[in-house]
């Protein structure tokens, strides 16, 4: 059987650029979360987090949209209501493979990173990862066709 060939995939999740997440304190409000949400502008998560730093759970815009839309839901109750506890996390050390396997199961769009504590130290998006693939390949995606199964016959432009 011949060895795997390591990849940027292997690389640890430390190469990546991470991102600040959205955070609240146990106790606040849905209304707060969907404010905080809404005002990021990218953040689509908010993460719960205690002072220390160390993560207690996360609210998506998924179990959001599920939960209050078409509802009649009390948007003063906290987020502990609604939030997931106990998210998969992943650490700096890990490989990006790891962070692409959880997204692609559709269920986490906001990866997030936590020391050996439990305590987050940043959030990967689909978009950085895939920054770093494009990094690491620059010249072969930019010179990919839009369809892998055309032929381009003549340059475009002028």
């Amino acid at each position: 059987m011949a060895a795997r060939v390591p990849s940027v995939a292997d690389e640890q999740l430390k190469v990546l650029a991470r991102r600040d997440p959205l955070t609240v304190r146990p106790g606040t409000s849905l209304r707060d979360c969907v404010t905080r949400i809404h005002e990021g502008g990218t953040g689509d998560s908010v993460f719960v987090t205690e002072h220390d730093g160390t993560l207690r759970g996360v609210l998506t815009e998924r179990d959001m949209f599920s939960e209050l839309v078409g509802r009649e839901v009390d948007l003063d109750q906290p987020v502990e209501t609604l939030m997931k506890i106990h998210p998969w996390t992943l650490h700096l050390d890990q490989p990006v493979r790891h962070a692409i396997d959880l997204m692609q199961t559709g269920r986490y769009r906001n990866v997030p990173l936590v020391d050996e504590a439990g305590r987050l130290l940043g959030v990967i998006r689909p978009v950085d990862v895939l920054k770093y693939l494009a990094e690491a390949f620059p010249e072969e995606l930019l010179n990919l066709p839009p369809r892998p199964h055309q032929r381009i016959k003549e340059s475009e432009g002028a």
